[in-house]
Order: structure tokens, then sequence, then C-alpha cells
């Protein structure tokens, strides 16, 4: 049969390669599947089920028929509810029209930067970044442009730092707080200090705040929009349901931008996906107005798991590691150990049946994600075993 030129696939997504993060969690369920133990410490999702409330309502609805089509930018009760969520929690007040229900929240990213985003524009991004960002901004035919931050200052980016990537062309900022991979949590005076030098260039903030509810040692979450009148006016939340509420599968996020944009958006959305999945709405709704006990509980869970891991990770001789303000990762620094990432998560894998995530995902070829959003037996076991191999190196 004849092939298909693979330079004839658009220049775009040449571009572009593939989720290492979905690839090696795949690689892991083919080990199982053909009867290998493996310790999952690789994946982003909650390992708790939804919270029943929120399944009984989705259910609900697909028994009272909601099954067509909603309005793109999704149902205006679940839109009202984000509005709520937003101003209550939040401090934001929104009109529910600048709300946009998303398949997820990686949609809800693709959305705001595609709605912004020309060719020649330039997008910052904090390293270690977030798998997707850097290829989201390539698929809209702009250019990525890295800031590396230090373990020592808690991986984050210093408005200094901004400031110096800053050229014309600099259209917008990705700020991941809590952040994937490394946990990192920006303080209110940090964000300030950012929001100082975009609102001088007009740069659009992406606020990606997906981890928001998972946040440790009495840190407060500072959406950077919240700061003044003039930050919202130039912040787009990119935001969702999966890590909070453990629906990863039920692919639901949102966004909350400026009239202008949020516009652009649904307008986008309109085009691609149309609306996010009817019924799964519906579960959003319940997940926003019911009890919120699950996500404190769920909260609690983690940072036991992080301190366990932590005091664990630390006793190790040859890696070093920056304890997570949030989220549900350690970005371990394994560069002692003279090994890339890709490697060295090979041989984790292969050898001890440790999956894990290579730090050249995230920009940083030294170091490898470790995930605690698993059971304590897992964990347990899969840090063992980890420790083994950096001692064996």
């Amino acid at each position: 049969s004849s092939q298909m030129d693979p330079d004839s696939l658009s220049s775009r997504v040449q571009g572009v390669t593939p989720s290492l993060t979905l690839a090696v969690t795949n690689q892991a369920k083919a080990m199982r599947a053909q009867g290998d133990e493996v310790y999952g410490l690789a994946g982003g999702e909650p390992e708790m089920d939804t919270p029943d409330h929120i399944k009984a309502a989705a259910a609900k609805a697909l028994q009272e028929g909601k099954t067509k089509y909603t309005p793109a930018a999704g149902i205006p009760e679940l839109r009202e509810a984000i509005a709520n969520k937003l101003l209550n929690e939040n401090g934001l007040s929104y009109d529910p029209k600048q709300i946009c229900v998303t398949s997820g929240g990686k949609q809800a990213c693709m959305n705001a930067i595609m709605a912004m985003c020309d060719e020649g524009d330039e997008v910052i991004i904090p390293a270690p970044y977030w798998v997707s960002y850097p290829e989201m901004v390539r698929l809209c035919g702009a250019e990525p442009v890295f800031v590396e931050t230090s373990e020592e200052n808690g991986w984050k980016m210093t408005a200094e730092q901004f400031e110096e990537a800053m050229t014309p062309k600099t259209k917008m900022v990705i700020i991941n707080s809590p952040g994937n991979p490394t946990g990192a949590v920006y303080t209110e005076e940090e964000l300030r200090a950012i929001g100082e030098v975009a609102s001088y260039e007009d740069i659009i903030i992406l606020s990606d705040e997906i981890y928001e509810k998972l946040i440790y040692d009495g840190q407060k979450h500072v959406s950077v929009a919240s700061l003044s009148e003039e930050l919202q006016a130039l912040t787009v939340i990119c935001h969702g349901f999966a890590k909070a509420y453990s629906m990863t599968g039920w692919r639901l996020g949102y966004t909350a931008a400026p009239p202008e944009l949020a516009a652009a958006i649904t307008k986008i959305q309109s085009h691609t996906t149309s609306n996010a999945t009817s019924f799964a709405q519906y579960g959003g709704l319940a997940a926003l107005q019911g009890p919120q006990g699950f996500v404190e509980d769920m909260r609690n869970e983690y940072d036991v798991r992080r301190q366990f891991v932590h005091g664990r990770l630390s006793a190790i001789p040859n890696i070093s590691v920056h304890n997570p303000g949030g989220a549900f990762y350690f970005f371990v620094n394994c560069s002692q150990l003279g090994l890339k990432s890709q490697n060295l998560c090979d041989k984790l894998l292969t050898r001890y049946k440790v999956a894990a995530v290579p730090g050249i995902a995230f920009g940083n070829d030294a170091a490898v994600r470790l995930s605690y959003c698993t059971t304590l037996d897992v964990l347990n076991e899969g840090i063992m075993r980890f420790e083994e191999f950096c001692r064996a190196h």
C-alpha cells in the first residue's frame, strides 16, 4: 500500500511531540497487561473515584434526556455557578457571559492561546513547564520562550526574569500555580510583581489554576486576576474540575476572561467541539453546588502522602528535592546520577518496575517527576524501588 509522506503533514504538527506523560502511562499499562506488577508514579490523576453525588447528578441528567446540544459555551446554570465560585472563593467578579465551559482544562488553555496568538508572537513559559504548553503555543503558530527557574527559588519565575525575556513580540505569559510538575505556589507578592511587568506592556496572562484546591502548609491560593481590575482585564483564567473533584475522564474545564477574549474563545469553541458533554456539565454543577467535604479530605490525604514521600526522598543521598507547596508531584533533581532523564526512566521502568515521567518532557533533562496521587501501598513500594535504583547508581 502507498505510504503518506510524513513531510506532507502540516508544519504545525511536525513541530510537535506527543505527550510523554501519556506515553509513559500507556507503557506501564501495557506491562501490567502482560502480568507485570508496575508501580505507577507517572500519572497526573487522583486515584479516588468521582464523588457519588456528582455521578448521580450526571446519571439523573441522562435519565431526564439532557442529551442534546447545549449552548457552545455551556449551560447557563453552570456558567453562573462558575461565576459564583470565582466571586465567593477568589473575590473575582465575572458576568456568566465571560465564562466558557470547555472539554477539559486542556481545551481551556488551547482556546485561550488560539484566541490571542498569531504567527510570530512569543509566549513566555517558565520552565519546568507542564508538557502541553509549548506544544499548544506551537500548534497556534506562535513561539514558546522559556525562562529557566531554579530549585533554590522554589522553581518560580521572578518578575526580573520575566522582564528580561520580554521582547516586542511577547503576547502572553503562562503562570501555573500551584504548578505541574514542581508543585510551586506563587505568593501574592510574586504575582503582583509579575503582574506589574505584564501590565506595562499589556501582555496577556494565562493563569492555569487547575490545582487551586491542592495546596499545603497553610499557603493560600491567589489568582493573579484578583490583584487589580487592570490585571483582571489582562488575565484569562484556565481551570477545571479534574483534579479537585477527581473528574479527569469527564473532560470538563472552563475559562474566565475579559469580555472580548471570552467572546473569541466561545467563537473558536463553536467551530471546534461546540459544547462540552451535556450530562457531564450537570455533574460539574453538582460538584460546585454540592458538599465540598471530598475536596478537603483529598487535600488532607495528599498532604500526608506528600510529607511521607518528602521524608523518604530527602533521605536518598544522591538526589535533591524541593518540598512542593501544591499539586501532587515531586520534581526530583537527579543530575548527580549522570543519566539523561529518558534513559533514567526507561531503566527505572524495565528493571525496577516503577513508572515515572522524564524531566525532559517538562524542559529539564536532569530530573524526573514522581506523582503521589496513588495509594500509600504503591507509593511505599515505588519509592523503595526508586531509592534502590538511586543507590545502585
